[in-house]
């Protein structure tokens, strides 16, 4: 059944990702109205987790951070899909890294590094420009898809410019081979995914008990690499900045939990600034502490 779907829909996906620009956004604009105001998709979830995490605002302004949500959610799934075949010369031209000294001069040091980010802006975007105008190898963590052909469709679509991902489950073994090794890596994390609730830091995210998983911490002390956060955001449709941020230079200086907090309320700043951006559609908020 999954190769079924798969295949099926493999010949519209590339009719899709060799379009233009241009007509992708007219197709995300319609997108947006069967999504939004015919079909609903998840829409009691991207509410409650809006009402939820800005109990200040009005029903007015959390409805106009849902619409923009969703027309910038539709965005994202054309890019993804346009993604699969863009050339290198547009993909650069479309993200940019901001402050490309920031890393020059890390590199310099052949300080090897540990990324973090969230699902916020273009998350997917971002790998062309480390890959060909800085001097680290781009390493993702990743957590692969339940359908095995998707699975290796969006890997195939990650790596076309030279980054190398890492499942979850080896994220550990390959990071301290890699310690070992002269490759100036970066890796990175993806920090607001949902972890089970009983191995997890728990913390206050935008108004609500949150767990965080535990791996950008312990791997930041066990390997004690300088720790960058890193924010792919838009400036105008279709075309975004890298910006980075070092919160960290001696993880293994640090208290339990202290490296857990810096990079969750680093995200949070970015969502409270501009909330539209960020995945409001995932059930971030599906577990309950543990008493």
């Amino acid at each position: 059944m999954q190769a079924l779907l798969f295949y099926l829909l493999l010949p519209f996906i590339y009719l899709l990702s060799i379009l233009p620009f241009w007509l992708l956004y007219e197709i995300s604009d319609f997108l947006y109205f069967i999504i939004f105001r015919i079909v609903g998709y998840r829409k009691k979830v991207v509410y409650t987790n809006l009402r939820n995490s800005f109990p200040e605002k009005t029903d007015k302004e959390i409805q106009l951070i849902a619409k923009r949500f969703y027309h910038f959610f539709c965005d994202w799934m054309m890019e993804m899909i346009k993604s699969i075949t863009i050339s290198k010369k547009e993909a650069l031209k479309r993200c940019t890294l901001k402050d490309k000294n920031f890393l020059n001069e890390l590199s310099k040091q052949h300080k090897k590094i540990i990324f973090v980010m969230g699902h916020y802006g273009s998350f997917e975007l971002g790998g062309a420009e480390m890959a060909f105008n800085t001097n680290y190898q781009l390493y993702v963590l990743y957590k692969p898809l339940s359908n095995k052909y998707f699975n290796a469709l969006i890997n195939k679509k990650r790596t076309r410019f030279g980054v190398k991902i890492l499942s979850m489950k080896e994220s550990l073994r390959a990071m301290l081979n890699l310690k070992e090794g002269d490759e100036l890596s970066a890796t990175t994390f993806i920090a607001d995914q949902t972890p089970s609730p009983k191995n997890a830091y728990w913390t206050t995210f935008l108004n609500q008990e949150t767990p965080i998983f535990w791996g950008t911490e312990l791997m930041a002390k066990k390997l004690n690499y300088p720790i960058v956060y890193i924010c792919v955001k838009p400036y105008k449709r279709g075309f975004y900045y890298i910006e980075t941020e070092i919160l960290c230079e001696n993880p293994v200086a640090t208290k339990t939990g202290e490296i857990s907090e810096m990079h969750t309320k680093r995200l949070e700043k970015d969502i409270i600034n501009q909330p539209e951006f960020w995945l409001w559609s995932h059930k971030r908020w599906k577990h309950k502490k543990p008493s």
